[in-house]
């Protein structure tokens, strides 16, 4: 029931994510939610974003900040980053994701999402057939929607970790 919103995979940081390793699996593009995924809630690019998007140039990936924000929020956190930008993306509707593809010259399958939020990222990203990373929200200061939503995901969480293990234990 709650299959559709599980993640391909989680992680604890967008940058502990490794990179090198998925640009040899083949993936070229990479589509990155901005708020609690890069960085807090309403900031602009700090050091540690601006030199992840600089790693990820070097490498040869293609990136797109994809965001449900207005072109405001979103313009002023790409000043230093200098990726595609898809602002007011209204995800998990799939039609901004393959927007997004299309600005980076890439496919689903070789296009990755990072994101923080299951209802709004990764689901747009499963429907959209991309393979995505959840990351976990880089700070607990939230708007109250997100807040709300939060306490859903964790009960679709722990069903996956439920599942995780079962799978890996051979049950199911």
């Amino acid at each position: 029931m709650f299959e559709k919103f599980f993640p391909d995979e989680t992680v604890s940081s967008t940058y502990e994510i490794d990179f090198e390793s998925l640009y040899e699996e083949g993936f070229r593009g990479i589509l990155f939610d901005i708020d609690n995924t890069l960085v807090e809630h309403g900031m602009d690019a700090n050091s540690q974003a601006v030199e992840l998007f600089g790693r990820l140039k070097k490498i040869g990936f293609e990136c797109c900040l994809i965001s449900n924000n207005k072109k405001k929020r979103v313009s002023s956190f790409n000043q230093q980053i200098g990726a595609h930008m898809v602002f007011d993306a209204h995800k998990p509707s799939r039609k901004n994701y393959f927007y997004a593809m299309e600005l980076m010259g890439t496919d689903k399958d070789n296009t990755l999402f990072v994101g923080d939020q299951l209802f709004t990222d990764i689901w747009g990203a499963k429907r959209s057939g991309i393979r995505n990373i959840l990351v976990k929200p880089i700070s607990k200061k939230e708007e109250i929607q997100i807040v709300i939503k939060r306490v859903f995901e964790k009960i679709i969480l722990s069903e996956y970790r439920s599942k995780k293990k079962r799978k890996k234990a051979g049950i199911g």
